[in-house]
């Protein structure tokens, strides 16, 4: 998901890397927040694949900063990434899937209607998982297990209306 987010952020304009840490972190805190430690290693990755180029440019103060920006391959895995199935583990789901919806302007409409409707499969299959443990009669559930998992199907149940409120904002658009 890194390399999305900084893909997305090249999109805007060429910037640090810390510049696209406060980036991230001034439209995605309440979903991620990377450490340098895990930017470096992506930006690294994403200029040996092409998606990226960097220019070093020496500052007034005499302090070397590298530059970065997308290319057209990075347009191109940009739109690919956005597309690429989401992990299968509900909580890593959630997260990834609200950076994706918030990023659907990046996608033409039929792309959109394709993520947002794989996204809501998912979002239904992590929904049903969590109902069918709440009504499980034979499991011992405390009350804090149950109020968490009636949480949790709120959560995917706010999720998919979302999703379905983009769907009809898109159907709209065409």
């Amino acid at each position: 998901m890194i390399e999305l987010l900084i893909l997305y952020v090249l999109t805007k304009r060429e910037v640090t890397m810390y510049g696209i840490n406060k980036e991230i972190e001034s439209e995605f805190a309440p979903f991620t927040s990377p450490s340098f430690g895990a930017l470096k290693p992506a930006l690294r990755r994403l200029e040996a694949g092409g998606a990226v180029t960097s220019r070093k440019m020496m500052s007034e103060g005499g302090k070397l900063s590298v530059y970065y920006s997308i290319t057209k391959d990075g347009k191109k895995l940009l739109k690919a990434l956005m597309l690429e199935d989401l992990s299968i583990n509900p909580v890593q789901f959630l997260s990834n899937c609200r950076i994706k919806l918030s990023l659907a302007e990046l996608l033409d409409g039929e792309d959109k209607s394709s993520m947002f409707l794989h996204l809501k499969t998912l979002a239904f299959k992590f929904r049903s998982y969590a109902e069918n443990i709440l009504n499980d009669e034979y499991l011992k559930l405390s009350f804090y297990q149950k109020i968490v998992l009636d949480n949790t199907v709120c959560e995917f149940t706010n999720l998919i209306n979302m999703i379905e409120g983009f769907e009809k904002d898109n159907a709209g658009a065409r």
